[in-house]
């Protein structure tokens, strides 16, 4: 077995930094289809075309459906092709930006991204997560490269609601553990290698860097401030949980993460917080020192992340809905079997439930301290 490493051709980080945008990209190609929802379009719109001003590069921008699914892809694949682009953009959010890696995949042109929000670890990663036109997890697409070029200006990012960034952190507080649990399996990463010390070493420096900036970077992007906790927390989130992941792998937390979209009641919870919920359920899976697991609870709940059924959506828990997820988790093309010991449905429930159980003690503790202080 060789360490095979992946990671985004240029990364692109700072204050304005879509004003740079043409210098970035142009050995990429002139004619530029930019992949965006409505929101994304509004933020960046003017920068993007302030960067391209005086030149003959061509911008067309195009609002997507809000799902990544492949109708959508096959329908802008179309349009790309009518108008002759040949470079793709993805601006916005997550969905948007697996919608854009997948149209370039499946085309075979070079891809940028542009996130404005900081929800998810798309853009680094070389993947896209699928899903049906009404919004259910499908599956996972795996590219052969990652994206050319990630822009990431960090003003749009600061001034985006903060609900974004909480998300994100929430999302990437999972990739150090996933990447640990690979290494303890012996799994490979999502490039097909053994994990590398730069993969690995890049999820435990993403997971230090929330730990130790993350509520800091909250308090300032509630007030739309870009400050140096910020910019430290935003490329954790953004370029280190993405190389975090592709080489160092997924396991319990994605999975869980998946099983939860087959409920209703969590189609609305963010991709982040369900994964934050999932690492606490992986940790719990894997009988964690108590320690780590006060660690990710005390985070979660300085930070405003989910630690408790309740919080993801689930008013009302009874053991056939639970058994849904844990049954939906385990699925055989599920990232969970790369966990170092055998998953069932019976213990992933438990975990499930325990998880929901400390997540409650934990959330009354604070609470009386509250009240304590008060």
């Amino acid at each position: 077995m060789v360490k095979v490493m992946r990671t985004p051709s240029r990364y692109v980080q700072g204050r304005d930094a879509l004003l740079h945008m043409k210098e970035q990209t142009s050995m990429l190609g002139d004619s530029y289809y930019i992949i965006s929802n409505k929101s994304a379009l509004n933020e960046a719109k003017e920068k993007i075309e302030k960067s391209f001003k005086g030149s003959s590069c061509k911008l067309v921008f195009e609002l997507f459906s809000g799902q990544c699914s492949m109708d959508e892809i096959n329908r802008i694949r179309e349009a790309v092709r009518k108008n002759n682009s040949n470079v793709i953009v993805g601006l916005g959010g997550g969905r948007s930006i697996d919608t854009a890696k997948a149209v370039a995949y499946f085309e075979n042109l070079p891809v940028v991204i542009i996130p404005t929000i900081a929800s998810t670890d798309a853009p680094c990663t070389a993947l896209s997560v699928m899903y049906s036109n009404e919004g259910d997890f499908s599956k996972y697409i795996y590219f052969p490269k990652s994206p050319d070029v990630v822009i990431v200006d960090t003003e749009i990012i600061a001034k985006a609601p903060v609900k974004f960034l909480i998300a994100r952190m929430g999302d990437a507080l999972s990739t150090y553990f996933e990447a640990r649990a690979c290494v303890r399996s012996n799994s490979l990463n999502l490039v097909g290698g053994e994990i590398s010390m730069a993969g690995y070493t890049a999820a435990k420096l993403c997971y230090e860097t929330i730990i130790d900036y993350g509520y800091k970077a909250k308090l300032a992007v509630e007030k739309g401030a870009l400050t140096p906790a910020v910019e430290k927390v935003v490329e954790a989130a953004i370029y280190l949980s993405g190389i975090g992941v592709d080489n160092g792998g997924l396991a319990a937390a994605h999975a869980v993460n998946n099983g939860f979209t087959v409920l209703d009641e969590c189609k609305k919870t963010m991709h982040g917080e369900l994964v934050a919920f999932g690492t606490l359920v992986q940790l719990v899976l894997e009988d964690c020192p108590e320690g780590e697991i006060e660690e990710v609870l005390n985070f979660c709940l300085r930070v405003g992340l989910p630690i408790t059924l309740e919080q993801i959506g689930i008013k009302e828990v009874n053991e056939e809905k639970i058994r849904k997820v844990a049954k939906a988790a385990i699925d055989s093309g599920e990232n969970i079997h790369n966990m170092p010991f055998d998953v069932t449905v019976d213990s992933l429930y438990d975990a499930i439930i325990a998880a929901d159980n400390i997540g409650r003690q934990a959330k009354q503790i604070m609470g009386n301290k509250s009240l304590q202080q008060d």
